[in-house]
């Protein structure tokens, strides 16, 4: 087997496979076919419905493609001491920090306000309903969802991409996931009216620092985080206690081509680079933070996952003939009424699902995984439930309540990150070893590994 380690390939041990369209290639472009066939003539808006299927369709591919996952960002550095993927995070954040606060600014510039305080009638800024409430919800919540995390083997994103993926472990968390999402509306809607529910502030950095002041705070706290990291990765090497992932075969880059071969664009050779290799975590970053900049201009709202899964929950439970006439569940209850097909999010998470299943198809490379055994499934769902709850209780995720939260210019998604640090953190430590918590690609600890 060819020797990589990040970036540093021989190609001389690379074979060119022989590669032809298989099954799986033509399930996937059906995938694709279906998805807007099955859709547009549910829908009350086929632009509505065309844009949000495009835009998570775009999201999965990304994730699987780049084997990019946001709780993988905690996880892989504490399982291998290697921050590839933490580091390509932090580049992620900072690019959707600097161009979202150019939105913001041009929009405060034409008269738009936060939406904290807009009234009704007032032009409310991309991106700063994402602007969260810093309180002992947002903390609780970050809590249980980075141990929720951790123990379902995947966040918000990283559990729709993983199901797309083939993930037999996320048909027991995503449903708790759901479950979990709609006992965190009841509790978040109690909890919020009780005394140590109102108490807490939002900070919108640019009204106390201004623009350029808020992006360079947020760089700066970046900027502090790559360097963590990189000592860290020191200190691990240091210590014998670093490992490097080996990527699989045919998701290698191939040898280069030889000078008197002939260049074919129809050809297993460019099958195999515009489909099969797979992208570096930085190239999955990248194109990540121009999706969350492309759902802030079309919408005028933030990438967001959970908050639909309430909306699920209660339409299965209608499905089975249970109401919940609860107020904490009116808004979720209209959203149901209105039809699910028409929850932009809703359709965007099924995009998402199936953007990560044609990635893998069309590589003819989709597989279940089933490596996990009976008692790893109540972990799953145990951590799925927890996500659920702490999701609501912050009222978002690891898109909603951090990546939307830093990327708006808003405190509270640090808070929420350092919260959902230490849950998950305190899963890794306590879980490593006992189950199968180990998500996209199972690493090994060393055996001198404590």
């Amino acid at each position: 087997m060819a020797n990589t380690t990040r970036g540093i390939i021989d190609r001389t041990m690379l074979p060119l496979p022989k590669v032809r369209p298989s099954t799986q290639v033509w399930i996937g472009l059906a995938v694709l076919v279906a998805a807007f066939a099955i859709g547009l003539p549910l829908a009350d808006s086929a632009s509505q419905f065309t844009l949000f299927m495009i835009t998570g369709l775009a999201l999965g591919y990304i994730l699987t493609r780049s084997r990019f996952g946001y709780a993988g960002g905690v996880k892989r550095i504490w399982m291998t001491g290697e921050g590839s993927l933490t580091k390509a995070l932090v580049i992620t954040f900072a690019l959707a920090s600097v161009f979202a606060a150019g939105i913001h600014w041009a929009a405060a510039e034409g008269g738009a306000v936060a939406a904290s305080v807009a009234a009704e009638g007032d032009a409310v800024i991309p991106g700063t309903q994402n602007v969260g409430f810093i309180g002992l919800g947002l903390v609780v919540g970050g809590l249980l969802f980075g141990a929720g995390m951790i123990m379902a083997g995947g966040c918000a994103s990283g559990t729709l991409s993983d199901f797309g993926e083939g993930a037999v472990r996320v048909v027991f968390s995503l449903p708790m996931f759901i479950v979990g999402s709609v006992i965190g509306v009841w509790m978040t809607f109690e909890f919020e009216k009780s005394s140590l529910g109102t108490w807490g502030t939002r900070i919108y950095l640019p009204d106390s620092l201004g623009y350029l002041g808020a992006v360079a705070l947020t760089l700066a706290g970046l900027l502090a985080i790559y360097g963590l990291t990189r000592w860290y990765e020191q200190r691990r090497k240091s210590q014998g206690l670093y490992a490097v992932e080996e990527w699989s075969a045919d998701e290698k880059e191939l040898p280069e081509q030889p000078a008197d071969e002939p260049y074919k664009f129809f050809s297993a050779r460019t099958f195999h680079t515009l489909i099969r290799t797979r992208w570096s975590f930085v190239t999955g970053g990248v194109l990540l933070a121009f999706m969350f900049l492309f759902i802030l201009v079309t919408t005028k709202k933030s990438w967001g996952v959970t908050g639909v899964f309430a909306e699920w929950g209660i339409w299965a439970l209608n499905l089975v003939g249970i109401d919940l006439t609860h107020p904490a569940f009116a808004k979720a209850n209209e959203a149901v009424d209105a039809g699910i097909i028409n929850s932009g999010v809703g359709v965007r998470n099924v995009g998402i699902i199936l953007g990560a299943a044609v990635a893998l198809l069309l590589a003819s490379r989709f597989a279940w995984n089933r490596r996990f055994n009976v008692r790893d499934v109540s972990i799953y769902m145990l951590g799925g439930l927890l996500m659920g709850i702490g999701a609501r209780l912050a009222h978002g995720c690891n898109i909603g309540a951090l990546y939307s939260g830093i990327g708006n210019l808003s405190l509270s998604g640090w808070i929420f990150g350092i919260a959902l640090w230490a849950g998950a953190l305190g899963a890794l430590k306590y879980f490593a070893g006992k189950v199968n918590i180990i998500d996209r690609n199972p690493y090994k600890l060393p055996k001198n590994f404590v």
